[in-house]
Order: structure tokens, then sequence, then C-alpha cells
């Protein structure tokens, strides 16, 4: 509640969130919202205008935009964001062992972190959909191999802080099993930079994905994606321009809800930004920080 409360003072973040939840929302009830069946080839509306049946009109295969943009957040955002989650979780947990035990966990942990971390994200990514070959699924499968590394690398980091402090050698000492004291003492004070590397690296999920769909490497046809959109708009682009305009402006909308969130999470999580009215300049700014502070 607080950390809503926080959020409420700061509009800009206080929109996206709203903007991230109606996102969702209209994402897991698209056979609500969807006005058509997104797959629908009606050949009579082949690059119709917009109407009052069709907000946004029709693309080369008379299906309508606005039902593909609504069916496309599936696996923009929706599957997005499910990959995410399994990346911090796998992270989150080597993280923990390594930044709490330390010593030879740490050291054989960290090595194979620092060997994931030495390959450029993209080209991997890249290769790991190269040998698996082009879907959704193997996106989705690349994206967790490759960002598990960095997020342990981040929260291991985190936790060294925080291993040491006091309470935790008290805990320790009363007998206390590492397993609570991680859960009640350390998750905890980990959370809020665990919630803004997360929010942060969303907006780069979302724009790899619907980059390898331009690229005809994401998810295939027919299905709605919002990069597959794109590259199918791609040939009338300077005849019927306004084709690329609804799922070039989803994908900006998500990118920068996502971003601005990053931004408000992290002064509504840190007590010090709170109570100093200081605001971060960007998320992009404080990610380096994390990135090389390699303990």
């Amino acid at each position: 509640m607080n950390v809503l409360r926080s959020l409420s003072r700061d509009k800009l973040a206080s929109l996206s969130l709203v903007a991230i939840a109606a996102i969702v929302i209209v994402g897991l009830c698209a056979p609500i919202f969807a006005p058509h069946d997104p797959n629908q080839v009606d050949m009579k509306l082949r690059y119709a205008g917009s109407s009052w049946a069709h907000w946004f009109g029709n693309d080369h295969l008379g299906r309508c935009i606005l039902s593909r943009i609504i069916y496309g957040i599936r696996p923009s955002i929706l599957w997005v964001l499910a990959a995410l989650l399994a990346s911090v979780g796998v992270g989150g947990i080597v993280g923990f062992i390594a930044g709490y035990f330390r010593g030879k966990t740490d050291a054989i942990l960290m090595r194979i972190c620092d060997i994931m971390l030495s390959f450029p994200g993209y080209v991997m990514t890249l290769a790991v959909v190269g040998i698996l070959g082009a879907g959704l699924e193997n996106i989705l499968i690349a994206f967790v191999a490759m960002k598990w590394a960095w997020f342990a690398r981040v929260i291991r980091t985190s936790v060294l802080q925080y291993a040491e402090m006091d309470y935790v050698k008290f805990s320790k000492a009363a007998g206390i099993s590492n397993r609570r004291i991680i859960l009640k003492h350390i998750v905890p004070m980990t959370f809020s930079d665990i919630a803004v590397i997360a929010s942060g690296s969303m907006c780069s999920m979302i724009l790899q994905i619907s980059g390898l769909s331009f690229l005809g490497l994401g998810i295939k046809a027919p299905n709605a994606e919002w990069g597959m959109m794109l590259n199918e708009a791609r040939e009338v682009m300077f005849s019927r321009p306004e084709l690329m305009l609804a799922p070039g402006l989803a994908i900006v909308i998500a990118v920068s809800a996502f971003n601005f969130l990053a931004d408000g999470l992290q002064v509504a999580l840190d007590p010090k930004r709170m109570n100093s009215g200081k605001q971060p300049r960007s998320t992009e700014v404080e990610k380096p920080t994390y990135e090389y502070a390699r303990g």
C-alpha cells in the first residue's frame, strides 16, 4: 500500500501503471474486446480505411487491424512478461544463493554467469533462435536462457549489501534457518532493486520480440503480433503509412509505460529518494551501476 501511495504522487508513473493494467486486462480478455476475428480474411475489405465497423481499417488480407492489435498483446506483452518472471525466478534463486552463502558457491555460480554474460545478448538470442528455429516459444526460451545470468548478477550484488547487516548476523546466531533469514529479512530489502530492473528489462524484451518478429523469426502467421504487423505493412509503407501507425504506436506506448513505471518504482521503493524528492534521470542511467558492480 505504501508503494501504491508513493506511486500515486507521480502522475506519470500512475498513468503508466493504469496503462499497463489496461493492456494486460485487454490482452487476457481479447475475445471480449476484439470486435472481429483477427484471422478472418475478407478480400473485399483489402486495404479498407477506418470505419465504425473497423476503427483502424483493414490490412492486405482484409483482416481487422484493431482486432489484431488486441490479440497481439498476448505474444508481445503477456508471454514476454511470463518469460521475464521466469528469468527473474531463476536469476533470483542463483543470486540469493551466491550472495548469501558466498565462498566457493559464489565463485562457481558467478563464473557461470560471467560465461553467459560474455556473449552479446542480441547475438546469442539470434543464435538460440537459429538453432531451435523460428517461433514464439523458442524466442521465450532464448530470453530465459540469456536473461537469468544478468538478473543473478544484479540480485547477488544487492544481496551482498544486506547479508552482513547486524540483524542478519543476530538471526544466524539465534539459530534461525538460512531459508527463513533469506525470505524474511533479505528478500524484502532487495525487492526494490528487483522490481526496478525487471520493469526496465521488460522494455528491451518487448523491443527484441517485436524486432525478431519483424525479421520473420518470431510468431508465425496468421497469428497476430505487433512486430509481424509492421513487417506485413512494410510493402505499402509509402502508399498506406497508416497501416504501420497502429502497431508502431502500440509498441511505443507499451515500452514507454514500462519505462516510466520503472522510474516511478525506483523512487517509490527507495526511501532516501522519496524523502529527498529527487527523481531519477532514467532507468537506463542506473543499469550500469548494477551491471558492472561485481564484488
